[in-house]
């Protein structure tokens, strides 16, 4: 069982920058971030591995979010720059073993509102 707890939510302008954290308490294969907007579905943000430290992002974010994270200490990080209105969610961190498919395990989610 692998426990991720978020941090670094917040409420921003529209054109700042938040950085969010999470950190696991076990081993991970990857990690990743997901948002969900009041009414909305559940969407992909980004993610990376650690074998290789590929990342990815959903064409929403590319150019202003950066994944990071520290495979030593189980955490990743989402650099969030140039937020717009549109990026307000609850952002979740998420985490899977090596050898499955999908992202078994789920922080409980940190707030991020940008007002314009």
């Amino acid at each position: 069982q692998v426990q991720l707890v978020e941090s670094g939510g917040g409420l921003v302008q529209a054109g700042d920058s938040l950085r969010l954290s999470c950190a696991a308490s076990g081993s991970t294969y990857a990690m990743a971030w997901f948002r969900q907007a009041p009414g909305k579905e559940r969407e992909f943000v980004s993610a990376i591995s650690w074998s290789g430290s590929n990342t990815n992002y959903a064409d929403s974010v590319k150019g202003r979010f950066t994944i990071s994270g520290d495979n030593a200490k189980n955490t990743v990080y989402l650099q969030m720059n140039s937020l717009k209105p549109e990026d307000t969610a609850i952002y979740r961190c998420a985490a899977r073993l090596g050898g499955r498919l999908s992202y078994e395990y789920w922080g409980q989610g940190t707030q991020v509102t940008v007002s314009s």
